[in-house]
């Protein structure tokens, strides 16, 4: 994957993200070790909130998106301004985000008490992934477009977290977590349409 055709993510011309990028190019850690990684702590957060649903549970899952979007930032960054590319690495910067991403949105589901919804949301996630990469095969740029592109995606569950722990604490109401997941799963099939859509008026253009 060349530099045009990455997701834009604005941090990374960020301090912080410069700095940590080139202390792991100076490591022995590799571009698809991070890329791993970030299934690991989806994991991590997706069980949190299915198995803790309450305060503790909520906490530990949005802090485990932000450290599962880290490790989407910097694998990009180690492999590609690093030059720490490998044969392999357009698999490992597609596949782990997959799993990421069900991951997280079926537990969702389930600690809405719609488990039925997780499972489309995640299905229709992955189909936001399919369609930017079928435009890719047909020879166009990747369309990363929203209305609820990955970045999209955690950042509503993130939020929704975040309000279901002041839900918990002030309203003892479970109103939060069931439209975040509402949310994901239509802003998802958008996604799915304005891609689609998109793809189709470049190729009759091209045509």
């Amino acid at each position: 994957m060349g530099k045009d055709d990455r997701r834009p993510i604005a941090a990374r011309s960020t301090g912080w993200a410069r700095a940590l990028s080139a202390a792991l190019v100076r490591s022995s850690i590799t571009p698809n070790q991070i890329s791993v990684l970030s299934i690991f702590f989806a994991a991590i957060g997706a069980a949190a909130l299915f198995y803790w649903p309450g305060i503790a549970g909520l906490i530990t899952c949005a802090i485990c998106i932000q450290l599962r979007l880290i490790c989407n930032l910097l694998d990009g960054m180690v492999a590609m301004e690093g030059g720490k590319q490998t044969p392999t690495g357009a698999l490992y910067n597609e596949y782990p985000d997959r799993i990421a991403d069900s991951l997280l949105i079926v537990a969702l589901g389930y600690a809405a008490g719609l488990p039925w919804l997780g499972w489309l949301g995640a299905l229709l996630a992955a189909l936001t992934a399919y369609v930017r990469l079928s435009g890719a095969s047909l020879g166009l740029p990747q369309d990363f477009r929203g209305p609820m592109a990955k970045q999209h995606r955690m950042a509503v569950l993130t939020a929704a977290c975040l309000l279901a722990l002041i839900e918990v604490l002030v309203s003892h109401t479970a109103y939060v977590l069931p439209t975040a997941a509402v949310v994901i799963a239509a802003g998802s099939l958008l996604t799915c349409i304005t891609r689609t859509r998109a793809i189709a008026a470049q190729l009759k253009v091209r045509s």
